[in-house]
């Protein structure tokens, strides 16, 4: 069985869904060449705005948030392109010259109507494919040159104005989790008329605070900023917004935010997603990552029997429902693969602590008392051996542990 990868969003063909972000990695011509022949099916170039050349930046840039050996996330106080309006513009040229069938997308923030409106002719004119406009801005709301926005009103507007001279080039708009209510926004972009959204921009965020100088994350001459977050720690909240936006407005989605795997890439599909935009992932691991995204995922689909993404894109979103329409009454308890275990302690631990008490040792090995145990799963979740699995008190394993 073959597996076709490709995949329509906002009406523009796409060889594949992965999308290089709106980044570093693409806010330079040559990088860009090179992943497209990498493998890529397109990129969101780096945030231009008007006057991105009176924007001031400042070093370090980012700071990681890390646990032990666990990469966490990525915080970034960087703004829009170091490169003119001029400059992006040329970009878009060559890249659509060099590669037609790659998808090619400015992104664009501006202050008023008029720049928005000019922008978006500009890079129409450029031969862009689709437009996305960045709305939301994490940090840096002094320099970003961006209309300040009453959501989800403001955004209506904007996406209007850029739609209103967009001709035939798609209108995408990005969405923040920190918005007070992005589904209501995702509605004033439909109502606005553009054809799609992205979801999500990095969150506004502190990673840490140096104990010793008592500076916060990045030191930057003495002081810091609030800046942001990228990375595995924003995987849980883009899949929640992916999944709401999905389920309750009818627009195409690129999703964005902590992903890594191809299974990332598989999970975010099956909430909705029609494409994928990876950042952080690339600066960690490199262009050649999109190859194993590629295999992992052309493998799962075979063995699931996806023939295309139509077949896999939101097929796990009828599994979403209200609390109150959750099964009640259904009883499962914890089991423990003695084999498996490591004898680490974490489950009696996590037990006693915000359990039922229904795990003691013997002979050196948990054991679970099932007239105890209610089946929370808090055990489940704080074994790193994968040890624990919930069945029913039967003996049946319970679907999904």
């Amino acid at each position: 069985m073959t597996v076709d990868l490709s995949v329509m969003y906002c009406g523009i063909k796409h060889d594949s869904p992965f999308i290089l972000a709106p980044s570093p990695t693409t806010d330079h011509v040559d990088r860009l060449i090179q992943a497209f022949e990498a493998g890529w099916a397109g990129a969101v170039l780096k945030t231009v705005a008007v006057d991105s050349r009176i924007v001031s930046r400042v070093f370090p840039m980012v700071t990681s948030l890390k646990r032990e050996k666990a990469f966490i996330g990525l915080q970034n106080i960087d703004l829009v392109s170091e490169h003119s309006v001029d400059i992006v513009e040329q970009n878009v040229k060559v890249l659509k010259k060099k590669f037609p069938h790659k998808v090619v997308v400015p992104s664009i923030m501006a202050f008023t109507k008029e720049d928005w409106q000019s922008l978006t002719q500009r890079f129409v004119k450029a031969g862009a494919d689709i437009i996305e406009c960045s709305i939301w801005h994490p940090h840096g709301t002094e320099w970003t040159l961006c209309t300040k926005v009453d959501e989800p009103v403001g955004t209506e507007q904007i996406a209007g104005w850029v739609k209103e001279v967009a001709g035939d080039v798609p209108i995408v708009i990005k969405l923040s989790a920190s918005d007070s209510d992005i589904i209501a926004t995702a509605a004033a972009v439909e109502r606005s008329g553009a054809n799609g959204v992205s979801a999500i921009n990095t969150i506004k965020s502190i990673t840490g605070v140096n104990l010793e100088t008592l500076i916060p994350y990045p030191n930057i001459a003495g002081v810091s900023t609030y800046g942001g977050l990228s990375g595995p720690a924003l995987k849980p909240i883009a899949l929640r917004c992916t999944a709401e936006i999905a389920q309750k407005v009818n627009l195409d989605i690129a999703s964005s935010g902590g992903i890594t795997t191809w299974q990332d890439c598989a999970e975010f599909l099956l909430l909705g997603a029609s494409t994928l935009q990876l950042c952080t992932a690339v600066l960690r691991f490199g262009i050649g990552i999109i190859e194993e995204l590629k295999q992992g995922l052309e493998g799962w689909m075979m063995e699931k029997g996806f023939q295309n993404l139509t077949d896999v894109i939101g097929k796990s979103l009828p599994y979403l429902v209200e609390h109150s329409r959750l099964p009640r009454g259904i009883q499962v308890v914890s089991q423990i693969n003695e084999e498996a275990c490591n004898a680490c302690g974490a489950c009696y631990t996590a037990c006693h602590s915000g359990g039922h008490g229904a795990i003691s040792f013997f002979e050196g090995l948990p054991q679970v008392d099932v007239n105890t145990c209610i089946g929370c799963g808090l055990c489940h979740s704080m074994c790193f051996m994968k040890a624990i699995s919930l069945i029913r008190p039967n003996g049946k394993p319970s679907s999904g542990f």
